[in-house]
């Protein structure tokens, strides 16, 4: 009795049908597709035997003719605005790609977040030695074709994203011999921070796409902190969510969860509404998603997937 009523409120995760998805690539192909800014299509690296060359490749959503979209391989912006290549030394190169002018920035290789125009970023620059958890490392941000300024000295951390153009959420510890590491929110314009949480660490973190809500796991620390958090980035007591896997924000008010099962049996994909707060399930995949390699189109209408089943990716209309 007391698992039935457990599974009506979580909102029936017994039952659950198989979502119908097409398979788009063949042959194993590829890990890592990741979709255009329209929805309209993915993107995938791939070279030969089964291409000509190695470059990034596009193919529509609903499958088709596969296409080269760009010769080079770089990491390219969320909106396809850039490429970013990291060199051998500290410089990265950050070309545009409407004109191909280019600038560089000393990350030291480090990833680059970017805010939602593509007008600004922001890096961590770490010590190179040294245990992670102590190493000091400089939070900087920089406008396109701008200096870098550092803003924060953090331990053990960095940057997560951008929530506007003037605030960035940020992990890491305040002393290399602190336990704790907080996910605070940061001015780069005033310095000021507000920290939303502490805890030995945050895992996953994402933000949903209007920058309102942030959820993120925290394990391997005391039993009233582990879990799958959810919280208001404005500062709201955070909300442990009733279940634990992998997650991605399907819009700013729907948050989409595969929960973690060990039995083997298809993956099942569950929705959370913050509006109503209430949870849906969606269906099961049929098959389970291999190296948690999935993606939601930019207007959450589909989600794509790495087949553990053939190792190709598939894709779904989320109902």
């Amino acid at each position: 009795m007391r698992r039935a009523v457990l599974a009506m409120l979580l909102g029936g995760t017994a039952v659950a049908a198989t979502l119908p998805s097409q398979p788009i690539l063949s042959g194993g192909c590829c890990p890592g597709a990741v979709w255009t800014p329209d929805s309209k299509a993915l993107l995938f690296l791939d070279g030969p035997p089964a291409r000509a060359s190695t470059a990034i490749y596009t193919l529509p959503a609903g499958g088709g003719t596969v296409t080269r979209r760009f010769s080079s391989v770089a990491f390219y912006s969320p909106a396809l605005k850039w490429a970013v290549r990291p060199g051998s030394g500290d410089a990265t190169t950050l070309e545009r790609l409407a004109d191909n002018r280019r600038f560089t920035l000393p990350t030291r290789g480090a990833d680059v977040v970017w805010n939602r125009a593509e007008t600004k970023v922001a890096y961590a620059r770490s010590a190179t030695t040294g245990n992670f958890d102590r190493r000091v490392t400089q939070i900087y941000v920089a406008d396109v074709f701008g200096s870098p300024k550092s803003v924060a000295t953090v331990y053990g951390g960095g940057p997560s994203a951008w929530l506007s153009d003037r605030l960035l959420l940020v992990s890491g510890k305040t002393t290399a011999g602190a336990r704790d590491r907080a996910l605070f929110t940061l001015d780069v314009q005033t310095g000021a921070r507000r920290t939303l949480r502490t805890a030995l660490g945050f895992r996953g973190v994402q933000v949903s796409p209007d920058g309102q809500q942030v959820v993120y796991t925290v394990s391997f620390d005391s039993q009233a902190r582990n879990g799958l958090w959810l919280q208001s980035t404005a500062g709201t007591a955070p909300r442990r969510l009733p279940d634990f896997g992998a997650y991605l924000w399907r819009d700013a008010r729907r948050l989409l969860l595969i929960p973690l099962r060990t039995d083997g049996s298809p993956h099942v994909l569950r929705q959370l509404n913050l509006q109503s707060n209430a949870w849906t399930t969606l269906g099961d995949l049929g098959d389970q998603v291999r190296q948690a390699d999935w993606r939601v189109s930019p207007d959450g209408t589909r989600l794509s997937y790495l087949s553990a089943r053939d190792g190709n990716v598939r894709v779904l209309r989320l109902p």
